[in-house]
């Protein structure tokens, strides 16, 4: 049979297909299958962690402080600044700060918008990596680029496991020195990181079951129900069966129109025969104040797994603020650490660029972690730093250039 014999659809998908072959059957049920080395490489759970984090409003907001919380501001310091090319190198690595990452659009915005995506990246997949360009006359760098933590999944080779960038199309090894990438939480067990949001998958499969628990309980009880019994009348004296039965529907039937037609301040008039009864929790308020216990706790879990005081989401629960101030102490020498390793990154790409301008200078990136809070306490600090070193010059323990030197550090 020819294209010209068949109907037109028919004809039109038989010649699209001859010009260009779909997939077969094996090839694309191999393309959809979940492999082996799908799951060994961690890439579903990946996509897990991922919608969990755009789905769950707990998750995203565990996610979102723990990025935002390390990405305070920063810059580069120059540790050993050559006096005479100081002033050039500090002006190429504020440069370098300013072009260093490119946003989706094709915008320069610099390290300032790169932290958050970086961070948000190693808190919700485990790991980020990417490439070190530089400019076309080698004068510098030009930009990093990240690669998506889907791509990445690590081999065993010859010298040990290594990290691998997999599109489906081609491999790359990235053991290379224009690479760089960070684990978050690696281990022996787990060389390349491993994701806050591993021990919560569990939690909040059950924390979201109670939600639709909550959401059906409540969307019954939030209208009034009313059950009403009607109790048929006696028969009369030589009623027949067909109009006894008649006359008890006609009654029902008048009954429930006049239950369905009473307005909010109508009352129903029935005779005594007729009993109407509320259907509803007896204890509103001790079923509810129930699920608030039992959800604070599942929340309280997943807040716990993502390694996060509940509080700084809301969950103080009547915290006193000296206990407030203790646990956000903690989260944030957590924090510290994790800005230790994005740090030694951009070391890494700054010191690059002062050895491509031919420069000795090396440099560290510093994050400023001060909080408006915590002025008040700063300051007191401060002044009984300088009470002390008044008192120890006014008792001779130290001359007028160890204060003046002391008092410099200070500033």
């Amino acid at each position: 049979m020819s294209l010209t014999q068949l109907d037109p659809d028919t004809a039109r998908l038989a010649t699209s297909v001859k010009e260009k072959p779909t997939l077969t059957a094996d090839k694309l049920s191999r393309m959809l299958q979940v492999t082996t080395e799908d799951l060994a490489n961690g890439r579903y759970r990946k996509l897990l962690y991922r919608f969990l984090a755009d789905q769950i409003p707990i998750i995203s907001s565990c996610i979102w402080t723990w990025s935002r919380l390390s990405s305070a501001p920063g810059q580069f310091v120059l540790e050993n600044p050559d006096r005479q090319g100081e002033s050039r190198a500090k002006e190429r690595l504020d440069r370098l700060a300013e072009r260093l990452f490119t946003n989706g659009t094709g915008n320069r915005v610099g390290v300032s918008t790169m932290l958050p995506e970086l961070f948000t990246s190693l808190y919700r997949d485990g790991i980020i990596g990417g490439f070190l360009t530089v400019l076309p006359d080698g004068s510098g760098v030009d930009r990093f680029l990240p690669i998506d933590a889907l791509h990445l999944r690590g081999e065993q080779a010859e010298a040990g496991p290594r990290l691998v960038f997999d599109n489906g199309e081609r491999t790359i090894p990235l053991d290379r020195t224009d690479f760089y990438y960070l684990a978050l939480t690696n281990s022996i067990s787990e060389p390349f990181g491993r994701s806050i949001l591993h021990a919560v998958p569990f939690i909040a499969y059950i924390e979201q079951q109670l939600i639709q628990d909550l959401q059906r309980a409540q969307h019954n009880a939030g209208y009034s129900r009313l059950h009403v019994k009607i109790t048929p009348p006696e028969r009369m004296a030589g009623e027949s069966d067909n109009g006894y039965t008649d006359r008890i529907n006609r009654y029902f039937d008048a009954t429930v129109s006049m239950i369905r037609d009473c307005e909010v301040d109508d009352n129903p008039v029935t005779w005594d025969n007729v009993t109407i009864d509320y259907i509803g929790p007896e204890q509103a308020r001790g079923v509810t104040n129930s699920w608030f216990i039992n959800h604070r706790a599942l929340i309280e879990d997943i807040c716990a797994g993502t390694n996060l005081a509940p509080f700084l989401l809301g969950y103080s629960y009547g915290a006193t603020t000296t206990w407030s101030n203790f646990k956000f102490d903690i989260v944030m020498r957590q924090v510290r650490s994790v800005q230790a390793q994005m740090a030694s990154l951009l070391e890494w790409i700054g010191n690059i660029e002062l050895a491509l301008a031919g420069s000795d200078s090396r440099c560290r990136f510093q994050f400023d972690n001060t909080f408006a809070y915590q002025a008040a306490d700063s300051i007191g600090i401060e002044s009984k730093r300088i009470d002390n070193l008044l008192r120890l010059y006014q008792a001779g323990l130290i001359d007028e250039s160890a204060a003046r030197e002391r008092a410099c550090r200070m500033l």
